[in-house]
């Protein structure tokens, strides 16, 4: 991956987890709400893990926000 999809990556993966701490959940809590498991939303918010938008769907009803506040980050 180049470094610009590595960034992009973290950066998204950063405001997932945001998103995630101010809801006060878990990785476990959003899992179950989102019917994800836990262990690829940990690799998610390192910017580990590329997702499809379906997971992003997912993501922000488990957050219960609007897909794009998902993608509301500072990118350059």
């Amino acid at each position: 991956m180049d470094n610009t999809k590595d960034i992009f990556l973290k950066l998204f993966g950063k405001q997932i987890k945001q998103l995630r701490v101010e809801k006060k959940l878990s990785l476990r809590e959003l899992s179950i709400r989102c019917n994800i498991d836990y262990s690829d939303i940990s690799k998610i918010e390192k910017g580990k893990r590329n997702i499809q938008l379906s997971t992003l769907l997912e993501l922000a009803k488990g957050l219960e926000v609007h897909p794009k506040e998902l993608l509301n980050i500072k990118y350059k």
